[in-house]
């Protein structure tokens, strides 16, 4: 066994997988599930659910595995070499998976399978995968269908494009500061740009657009010109004013004709339609109104941040006409001022490893589990891999990626190793591995990296997906953990572990000061709290913003027709609608808007603003059973753990959620959560 690729005894051997791994593994692995397709579709093969399992599903869950290994790398570690072997494998690999969603001889079998024979879990994967046949093209005919394949095709490649040049952009960005103009930044960012700057043998003070750098000097950079500078580097990106090599603008549009001719193929009158159908949401139209009637809800709190901005930065900072890269730097300075802290004396307090202990104790408590280190081969020296256990048996493990560096894809995210699966060739069990990315700071002067308490949230919320996926208790694979759970749900698990980072009981347990070991006052805890909603009316308009505009992209806008400029013209309107600050007009927002263009979310980003209703309403029943001192409720846990954990995708999310809830979700636990409850309206 010389190709790591082809190794399926354990985990993935990411130490030892190099570019020239990747064709001769997907040669051997194609052929393999294209020969298990041809058994399973045979006239004599019998339509038993075991049958085609043991057979096809055995054979597509090895080819994805390590396709997904192949993927990963692309993404947390991005070589020339890499990135070649990738997309030369990529066509391929997507025309397989494109023919076996929509090969009409095994959406026969599946049809002709007796739903009697089938358990509850099965029978749910069963009611999916007919779906999906539909949706994957499996009752088109002849030239339709072959057009079809053609766009699945072209549509991989572009999403891939799209990808590498948003990262390829962000990672071309340089600017070698002086000294003096770093003044206001924090010290650990100043060290952590020195350091960049050796690191190439150049003097000065490397700032890039990363977040860990970019971010610090929006907030607090005292230069107006610095922060315009990478403000104007960050918002266009991957457009027609850098470097044309990289401009995502071309792309757009023909992602977005691909899409629509896609849906109109499959009997869709536009991508939005298609897009709902295996999702929560019963129409576009639907997801439109919610996200309009929020709009109207949050829109009177959002005018109210804009105005107090304004007004602070003039009285207090001078600015009588604050600009697009101001904004940042005034919210934080009035954050400031009104709460009487600021985010990087906050930041000294969440060391990376003591904010990972806290996590790690509050999941054991409420979810009655152990976390243990554990060893695997990882991609990067800072890569850490943990297990999960319960009662003294392993139900799951994850690797931790927390930094940023370059080669890697920027923002974080959860995605799955392998899933929980009774194995039909072998009738063990195998158990779900999960990896967890994040793009924070990296440590300086030999101190651990400090978070910001945003970081915090995003750590909490990426744990949320990987519990979600680890503690499954389902054994059929297309329907255990995250698979087989609709779009606009798949975000409830990850949202209501952000409410932990508010709760005292719980946050106490995860600071320690960098330099003196002491954990976060409860005064300075009171402040945050005082400040928890602070531009929440603008967040949650910022939020809409962009679900609106992918939804109307995907519904109303014509891509084959367009006008040079319409994408820009769509979203300008949608601002108009909603935001209640202006954007410059030389912001290029959608050419580096990664989730909708090459990230899944297409039509689907309301799915944040949508699961926030379901995960603040699951919250408040934990919030409701609270113990005197505000410690969360074991049982409750335990409740939470049981109907929304376990049960993955094996029923639908309404069904999991009344499970825990007993009723259907409601709209007030999240207007009070923000700040945003009727009883608080503004006059």
């Amino acid at each position: 066994m010389t190709n790591p690729l082809l190794d399926f005894d354990d985990l993935p051997l990411f130490d030892r997988i190099r570019p020239e791994h990747v064709a001769p593994a997907v040669d051997v692995l194609l052929k393999q599930a294209e020969v298990a397709l041809e058994e399973v579709t045979a006239p004599e093969f019998p339509a038993r659910w075991e049958a085609i399992a043991k057979v096809l599903d055995v054979a597509t869950e090895r080819f994805s595995r390590a396709w997904g290994a192949v993927g990963h790398l692309n993404a947390v570690a991005d070589t020339p070499e890499l990135r070649a072997a990738y997309n030369e494998a990529m066509p391929r690999v997507t025309a397989f998976w494109t023919q076996l969603g929509s090969d009409e001889r095994l959406y026969a079998k599946y049809k002709a399978i007796d739903p009697a024979t089938l358990n509850p879990e099965q029978a749910q994967a069963h009611k999916n995968a007919v779906r999906n046949f539909v949706l994957g093209g499996a009752e088109l005919q002849g030239g339709a269908k072959a057009r079809y394949a053609e766009i699945q095709e072209r549509q991989a490649e572009l999403s891939q494009k799209f990808s590498e040049h948003a990262l390829d952009a962000t990672d071309a960005f340089a600017w070698y500061a002086e000294l003096a103009d770093l003044d206001g930044l924090p010290e650990d960012v100043i060290g952590a740009a020195r350091a960049a700057a050796e690191a190439e043998g150049k003097d000065g003070y490397k700032l890039t657009l990363k977040m860990p750098c970019y971010l610090p000097v929006m907030q607090f950079a005292k230069s107006s010109a610095l922060r315009e500078r990478l403000y104007r580097a960050y918002v266009t990106r991957a457009s027609e004013f850098g470097d044309p090599a990289f401009d995502n603008t071309a792309l757009i549009t023909e992602i977005l004709a691909l899409r629509e001719e896609e849906a109109k193929l499959l009997g869709y009158a536009n991508f939005g339609e298609l897009s709902v159908v295996p999702k929560m949401a019963e129409s576009p139209e639907q997801v439109v109104k919610f996200l309009r009637d929020l709009a109207t809800k949050a829109r009177p709190y959002g005018e109210r941040d804009v105005a107090e901005l304004r007004e602070f930065a003039a009285k207090e900072l001078g600015l009588a006409d604050p600009q697009p890269w101001d904004w940042s730097y005034v919210g934080e300075k009035l954050k400031e001022a009104r709460y009487a802290f600021s985010e990087q004396e906050v930041k000294q307090y969440f060391p990376a490893p003591k904010v990972l202990a806290g996590l790690f104790k509050i999941v054991e408590t409420l979810f009655e589990v152990n976390i243990r280190r554990d060893s695997a081969p990882v991609w990067h020296p800072t890569v850490e891999f943990y297990r999960i256990e319960r009662n003294g048996q392993k139900v799951g493990q994850f690797y931790l990626d927390p930094s940023a560096r370059v080669g890697k894809r920027g923002g974080a995210w959860m995605d799955d190793v392998r899933a929980r699966w009774l194995r039909p060739d072998t009738g063990t069990l195998q158990t779900p591995v999960a990896q967890l990315v994040c793009n924070f700071a990296e440590g300086v002067d030999g101190k651990p990296p400090l978070l910001t308490h945003d970081d915090v949230i995003t750590l909490f919320h990426e744990f949320g997906h990987g519990l979600h996926h680890m503690l499954t208790q389902v054994n059929e694979r297309d329907v255990s953990g995250i698979s087989g759970v609709e779009w606009d749900a798949v975000e409830l698990p990850s949202q209501f572990m952000e409410n932990f980072c508010w709760e005292w009981d719980v946050l106490k347990h995860m600071t320690a000061h960098a330099d003196t070991g002491e954990p976060l006052p409860r005064q300075l805890f009171d402040k945050m709290t005082a400040a928890k909603n602070f531009q929440s009316g603008m967040q949650t308009l910022r939020q809409i913003e962009f679900s609106l505009f992918d939804m109307l992209l995907h519904t109303e806008f014509q891509a084959a027709t367009a006008a040079p400029g319409a994408v820009m013209a769509l979203l300008g309107r949608v601002r108009d609608e909603v935001a209640v600050l202006p954007a410059p007009p030389f912001s290029r927002t959608p050419n580096t808007f990664t989730h909708i263009f090459s990230g899944g979310y297409a039509a689907g980003y309301y799915s944040y603003k949508w699961a926030e209703v379901l995960s603040a309403d699951a919250y408040a029943a934990f919030e409701e059973s609270a113990g005197a001192n505000g410690e969360p409720s074991v049982d409750t846990g335990r409740r939470y753990r049981q109907a929304i954990l376990e049960a993955g995708g094996s029923r639908t999310a309404m069904e999991s959620f009344k499970a825990f809830r007993g009723r259907e979700p409601q709209l007030d636990a999240l207007l009070r959560h923000q700040g945003m409850a009727q009883e608080a309206q503004p006059a």
